[in-house]
């Protein structure tokens, strides 16, 4: 009997191209459909994210939905993916899911973490997960400009698409810049991220954080709606999707 199941995924993406399944690439929605077609014996699986992505961004809980017809417990799934699966990507939970759920149209928020080292001698085992920084940041004065990029916005700025044809106007409600010894974590929580987003976002405040731009250009930034008006794309593999909410 078909059911649809909502699954949590945790994942390394260093040496992917990306959540998005893509011909001829390692993908971990290909990755995770390959295994998923051997269990059920068929041809297609269509594993659906709560979002995608990119080359060489990392995840702790991504939430997938997908329609199985198997005889196998929640538990038995779980650990026959797992088994099969590369050591870089683990299920950590599969549940039968009401048949309607949808993981990418039932998210209603997500929040993704960007973590970056600034301090004197650079970590060396955790290294795939952060970027490096030349200077110091000055975090207060990041947290400053966080203030007038919150709340509802058009934030075309800082979409990597030019060609985007939807709305670029996304809710975030929360920006934290917080400094651990030499760790400084940027939080963010909203309804949905553009691409790249989060990491022109960071981008950006990491030029208000080494003096190169001022807070209040945040708001200047929001308005001229054009890419080219906000920071650089900060490198993929120090942001992690840590949590999707659902209601």
């Amino acid at each position: 009997m078909e059911r649809n199941y909502k699954m949590k995924i945790a994942y390394d993406g260093t040496r992917y191209y990306g959540w998005e399944h893509q011909p001829d690439r390692e993908t971990i929605q290909g990755k995770l459909e390959t295994v998923l077609q051997r269990m059920c014996d068929v041809e297609t699986v269509d594993v659906i994210g709560a979002g995608r992505t990119d080359a060489g961004v990392h995840a702790k809980a991504m939430v997938a939905s997908v329609r199985l017809d198997t005889d196998l417990s929640e538990n038995e799934i779980r650990d026959y993916m797992n088994r099969y699966l590369p050591d870089d990507i683990a299920v950590t939970e599969v549940r039968v899911a009401a048949d309607r759920f949808h993981a990418r149209y039932k998210a209603t928020g997500k929040t993704y973490c960007y973590t970056c080292f600034d301090g004197p001698v650079k970590p060396v085992f955790n290294r795939k997960y952060y970027t490096a920084l030349d200077s110091e940041l000055d975090v207060e004065r990041m947290q400053k400009a966080a203030a007038y990029l919150l709340g509802e916005h058009d934030f075309k700025s800082f979409c990597g698409n030019p060609k985007m044809k939807k709305s670029t106007v996304r809710l975030v409600d929360e920006i934290v810049a917080r400094r651990n010894k030499g760790y400084v974590t940027f939080t963010f929580h909203g309804t949905g991220f553009l691409q790249n987003m989060v990491r022109i976002l960071v981008g950006t405040l990491l030029e208000v954080g080494y003096g190169r731009m001022e807070p209040e250009q945040m708001t200047e930034i929001l308005e001229a709606k054009d890419r080219r008006a906000a920071g650089p794309t900060a490198p993929a593999k120090g942001l992690c999707l840590i949590r999707v909410d659902y209601e």
